[in-house]
């Protein structure tokens, strides 16, 4: 068919099969806008949930274990000749020190998320576009007119 053809066609559509057609177009445009946020942001929600994780983890093992491991460990340190107070100092550092490390492996999955670019661009393109479309002009008939000034 040629384009001549093809605009004839495009010519004898109704209104209706129009605003259908308008109505599909935008609901797979929307539909296919959906999809891509959900592929983009899964990523980031395993890595956010990761660093959740690990977090969670973190504050697990002082809130519970600190206490309990603590003490044993403190009086281990002391049956080996140094004094009590000094095992319960390095027994404390160290587990300072496990609460860092798994911190900072939070921290870390954390700074990896990052928003869903491809589908905010896709967006900003989609409203460009959608912003520059302008209706056709339509032949107005005196009934139509009369009717629109009424309702002004």
């Amino acid at each position: 068919m040629s384009a001549v053809d093809q605009g004839a066609q495009g010519a004898e559509r109704t209104l209706g099969q129009l605003v259908a057609s308008a109505t599909a177009e935008m609901s797979a445009l929307v539909h296919d806008e959906i999809a891509l946020a959900k592929v983009e942001i899964k990523q980031d929600v395993k890595r956010a949930g990761i660093g959740s994780g690990a977090a969670v983890v973190a504050g697990v093992l002082l809130l519970f274990s600190l206490p309990v491991l603590s003490f044993a460990a403190a009086y281990g340190i002391h049956n080996l000749g140094l004094g009590l107070a000094w095992s319960f100092l390095i027994v404390g550092g160290a587990f300072w020190l496990l609460a860092g490390l798994i911190g900072l492996l939070a921290m870390v999955k954390f700074k990896k998320v990052k928003p869903p670019v491809k589908t905010i661009e896709s967006v900003k393109q989609t409203a460009a576009l959608v912003g520059t479309v302008k209706p056709h002009a339509r032949p107005v008939s005196d009934k139509a007119v009369g009717v629109a000034r009424s309702s002004s």
